[in-house]
């Protein structure tokens, strides 16, 4: 076993250099990479950084003062840090397709076009089901001219083994290669070429099957039909023979691929060529009994890799002047340069030489205690240099420091969390050997509890005096972390589960045979607030399954919670995060830790191994009126900004469910997670919000009902049919359908089916409101400017654009991003993406048209309205004479306030921008009465028609209740209508409008039959002397 650190003495240790910004260390001993970089890590300092100015200047002015001509190990900022950088990329997590054994009709086809293929490989990973035992088919390529061009299958023998055929051209070649039913993973890999019928089947990255020169000399065909898990015996369709288990990984190559790729492919690692279908689930078409289920996929090579892998060293050239990089084995030992900033070595220098002279209250308890263990109390716990320390000594200092902490009266000084922090970094460190004999979970008790005593929320402060020196509370879990990965075996040789716990902490760990038991574990914090629910993480039963049936014996959970580190991190700079996009209600204010701190560790008969968990975290949040947050589920990434021990990631990370008191997340790794709070100012308070929906329903509904009452005001009263008509009634109709769903949006909004529908039809019809806006104004736009347009032609070119533009919209942006469609928590568009352009881009555009149309609109409406007021005044001084009829127009429907498609315009397209908000308050009930009353004020056919009712029931009125006093019966038959006579003298009314002189006079005698009989209306004609002036003589009404 190697070496570490901690046992290894130096000569001459160490050199310094310091420069303005940066202070470099030379540690002028031979450790491994690793080594070498934990070592700058506990000091507070990182290895000098490759390809950074500074740090490549410093570095080769220190070694030319020390005299050292050996390379030294520098830090790669592209590459992942870490002990072992395996770690977490022991499994490759990829989609799977599930054919199960219920069903005989699964299948997934490849949405890929195929050229003639010269040559071809095909691999993929497959697992078996147990309890099928026919011939399957893993896949299946066919021609339009031939069925069985290139096909895998695969049966069941009767020693527990799955027997291998390939198909090419229709030759069927024997079932030679094979591999054991062991419902494991395995992966298979045929290759075939033209040029000399090669062919070939490897399973698990070996070659089991191969031959050459039984094939007919032509290329696979293209145009064809690939199937994953049927036969195809016609074109694409009549399936036999299919496949029952799991099916992932399926790649596809026009070349033949060689042993030394397919090696490489089965150990995770990807090849140089493109594949012509890489495993993609958007390429592909599932019937619907096919389910897709995320699996992680055990890699063996990736660990052994990564530890052979290279890393990076500097030396000085020949001159001295230039820096020289070179690649060295990472298991290789050099000497180092730990840097550090200028400022964090002044502030580290100040805390150590703070009780140079008095030690503090908790360093003199230690001294006391300890015996005088401790020969230099001013350099901390632990000498600065490596030397040797034994696990007996560790367990001594453990307990002395346990006890002062304890025992101690004053709290912690900066500068003995300092060394407190530093002293379990070391011992963290220390190696273990099988054959040494101590309590090994008596250490890991006094090393929680000191840890436990560290991160306690009344050391706040005292934190916050150190930060510019310990990379934040994070530093101590790492420590647990690595404290108990090393202790494992020690501690799992005295029992297979130990629980400790603490008033911050609780850490779990257990041991079992994957032979006897493959259930998943769970793990459950402490109940911190005593009203909440507990935190928990879980490992599924899935995942152990997996991992007993690639092969491992046993497994080791370590599992740890933390439930005092919130308060800690409210002083730290790295808990950020991009916050999400708001929907304008909201202010972004800051990030914070919002939850306690849950890790978990997996190992697999000793190795480190990544697997997906699920835990569940409670909210604790500030309570800071006028706030409200938003979860995010997140893991501690140490290899993340190492200057600033890391930082926060949410890679790999999703959110299950979120509740009102905590939230579940999923995360395909496994390490320290946490939930952070984005915290944002909310502008209107939950009572205000509950207020405004209530005050938006009652808009919608009064913005409805006077759309309603208008589209009635145009079909009750007779309106005459005509373009302007039937877009107003088109535009009524979109919008008061968009308010109508608008109203029903809350409802839906639980219900992600039905929202999707009212956030689609909500897109259409509010969409079709603008476009008939837009149709308002080509509208006035033709009546001025191209007056000779077919009217035929023009309604079904407004239709086109009113219906047929947003339909076109709605379902090509359906088609094209249907997942991001909607918004995640109210139904309208999704405002976090570029979805909300399909709304405001064609509402843009719609707006522009209309204002574009409705000027010249405008401008000829005022010229109509100038003429028409001079033909008005021209009636009123000649009412004898009908200028309107010479001039081209209708006297009976002439109009002296037109105009109302500008007005209407205007308030329409005002209007409905103002329901867009969600919620739209009362501004909502704006469209409808303003809609209602600009018809009922400014359209001319409404005003006539309603003109026409009232004159038509006054007429009715008259003649049924009036009497006149004095008429001349008519002379002719009854069916007549119209008389002429003279009238009697004796007929007052006839009498006061006859002159002396007139020469002629006559009245018109009107027979009702309608009503009653002999009901006669009668008035005087006489001709005027000066003007022509139509008399008419009013009759009494009696009997009303």
């Amino acid at each position: 076993m190697q070496q570490s650190w901690m046992n290894r003495g130096v000569d001459e240790p160490r050199a310094t250099l310091q420069t303005l910004e940066t202070v470099f260390q030379l540690i002028n001993i031979s450790l491994d990479f690793w080594q070498a970089e934990r070592f700058c890590l506990v000091q507070f300092s990182t290895l000098a950084t490759m390809g950074r100015h500074g740090d490549e200047n410093g570095t080769m002015k220190l070694l030319k003062e020390a005299g050292l001509d050996k390379p030294v190990w520098v830090r790669d900022p592209g590459r992942l840090t870490g002990s072992l950088p395996a770690r977490s990329k022991q499994y490759m997590s990829l989609p799977t397709l599930t054919f199960p054994w219920e069903s005989q009709e699964g299948f997934a086809r490849l949405d890929l076009r195929f050229p003639p293929l010269a040559a071809v490989s095909v691999c993929v990973r497959v697992q078996w089901d147990l309890r099928h035992n026919q011939v399957s088919t893993v896949f299946s390529y066919a021609a339009p001219v031939f069925t069985n061009e290139f096909q895998l299958r695969g049966r069941v023998d009767g020693a527990g083994r799955i027997l291998l055929a390939l198909i090419v051209h229709g030759q069927h070649r024997p079932y030679k290669a094979s591999f054991p039913n062991d419902g494991g993973w395995h992966q298979l890999c045929v290759t075939w070429r033209r040029r000399d019928g090669y062919w070939a089947i490897y399973v698990d990255g070996e070659r089991r099957d191969t031959g050459s020169g039984e094939d007919t000399p032509r290329d696979i065909h293209g145009e064809g039909i690939f199937i994953i898990g049927q036969d195809q015996d016609s074109f694409g369709g009549d399936f036999t023979e299919p496949f029952v288990g799991n099916v992932t990984d399926l790649r596809i190559w026009d070349t033949v691929l060689g042993e030394r790729q397919v090696l490489e492919l089965h150990g995770c690692s990807q090849l140089t060529p493109d594949p012509l279908f890489p495993w993609s689930m958007s390429n592909m078409t599932r019937h619907p009994d096919v389910r897709l289920i995320p699996v992680q996929l055990h890699c063996p090579s990736l660990y052994r890799q990564t530890k052979a892998n290279n890393c990076q060293a500097l030396e000085t050239s020949a001159s001295g002047q230039l820096p020289l990089y070179k690649s060295v084995p990472c298991t290789d030992t050099l000497p180092f340069i730990c840097t550090t900033s200028t400022e964090r070595f002044a502030k580290k220098k100040e805390l150590n030489d703070m009780h140079s002279g008095k030690p503090s209250s908790f360093m003199q308890q230690l001294m006391q205690l300890s015996n005088s263990t401790l020969t230099q109390v001013t350099e901390g716990l632990v000498p600065v240099e490596p030397q040797r320390l034994t696990w007996g000594q560790v367990s001594g200092l453990l307990n002395v420091s346990r006890q002062a902490l304890e025992e101690s009266p004053a709290d912690l000084e900066p500068s003995d969390m300092l060394h407190l922090v530093q002293f379990l970094a070391r011992v963290a460190e220390v190696p273990t050997h099988a054959n040494e004999s101590h309590d090994a979970a008596a250490l890991t008790r006094h090393f929680v509890t000191v840890a436990d005593r560290i991160i306690s929320q009344e050391n706040a402060p005292t934190w916050h005096a150190i930060k510019q020196v310990v990379n934040g509370p994070m530093a101590v879990v790492e420590s647990i972390d690595r404290m108990v990965t090393n202790l494992q075996p020690l501690i799992m040789a005295e029992s297979d589960t130990i629980l400790i716990q603490s008033d911050n902490i609780k850490l779990a760990v257990q041991q079992k045979s994957l032979a006897d038991d493959t259930t998943g574990s769970e793990f459950c914090g402490l109940d911190f607030d005593n009203d909440t629910g507990l935190d928990c993480i879980s490992v599924p039963t899935q995942d152990m399954q997996t991992l007993h049936d690639i092969g491992f014996q046993k497994v080791t959970l370590m599992n740890t919670w933390y439930g005092s580190l919130r308060p800690l991190f409210q002083t730290q700079s790295n808990v950020t995060l991009f916050p999400a996009v708001s929907d304008g209600t909201q202010k972004y204010l800051r990030t914070v830790l919002g939850s306690s701190v849950i890790s978990s560790t997996v190992l697999g008969d000793g190795q480190p191994l990544s697997m997906a968990v699920r835990f569940q975290l409670q909210h604790r949040p500030e309570s800071l009126p006028g706030t409200a947050y938003d979860p995010a589920c997140a893991f501690w990434d140490f290899s993340l900004t190492p200057e600033a021990g890391g930082g926060w990631s949410t890679e790999g990370c999703q959110v299950i469910s979120t509740r009102k008191s905590s939230t579940s997340c999923y995360c395909n790794h496994t390490t320290n997670f946490a939930l952070l709070l984005q915290v944002y100012e909310v502008q209107r308070s939950p009572e205000d919000q509950t207020g405004l929906q209530v005050l938006t329903l009652i808009g919608c509904g009064v913005s409805l009902c006077g759309l309603i009452l208008t589209f009635i005001l145009f079909v009750a009263v007779g309106v005459p049919k005509s373009d302007r008509n039937t877009v107003h009634k088109n535009l009524i109709v979109a919008l008061g359908t968009a308010e109508l769903l608008l109203m029903c949006s809350d409802s839906a909004s639980p219900h992600q089916e039905a929202c999707l529908v009212v956030t689609a039809g909500l897109h259409l019809f509010f969409m079709a409101s603008f476009t008939w806006m837009l149709v308002e104004g080509l509208l006035l736009w033709s009546k001025v400017v191209a007056v000779n347009m077919n009217e035929d032609r023009r309604m079904r070119l407004y239709y086109l654009i009113g219906w047929g533009v947003p339909v076109a919209i709605v379902t090509v942006t359906l088609t094209v991003s249907f997942d991001k469609y909607k918004a995640d928590n109210y139904c309208w568009l999704n405002v976090q993406t570029d979805i909300i352009w399909a709304f405001v881009g064609p509402r843009t555009f719609c707006s522009g048209g209309q204002c574009s149309g409705t000027m010249p609109g405008c401008h000829g409406d005022s010229v109509k309205r100038s003429t028409a007021c001079k033909d008005a005044h021209t009636k009123f001084l000649f009412p004898n004479t009908c200028i309107g009829p010479h001039l081209g127009c209708d006297p009976a429907s002439s109009d002296l306030v037109t105009g109302s498609g500008p007005y209407l315009a205007v308030w329409s397209s005002g209007a409905p921008v103002l329901s867009l908000g969600l919620p739209v308050h009362c501004t909502q009930c704006i469209p409808g009465p303003v809609y209602l009353s600009s018809v009922r004020c400014y359209n001319s056919e409404v005003r006539n028609a309603i003109r026409r009712i009232k004159e038509k029931r006054k007429a009715l009125s008259f003649t049924n209740c009036s009497q006149p006093i004095s008429f001349l019966p008519s002379q002719r038959t009854t069916t007549a209508s119209w008389t002429h006579s003279v009238p009697a003298p004796s007929s007052p009314e006839t009498s006061d409008t006859s002159a002396p002189g007139s020469t002629s006079c006559g009245s018109l005698v009107i027979k009702n039959e309608s009503f009653r009989k002999e009901s006669f209306v009668s008035f005087s004609l006489k001709p005027a002397t000066d003007n022509q002036v139509v008399q008419l003589t009013a009759f009494k009404p009696s009997g009303c």
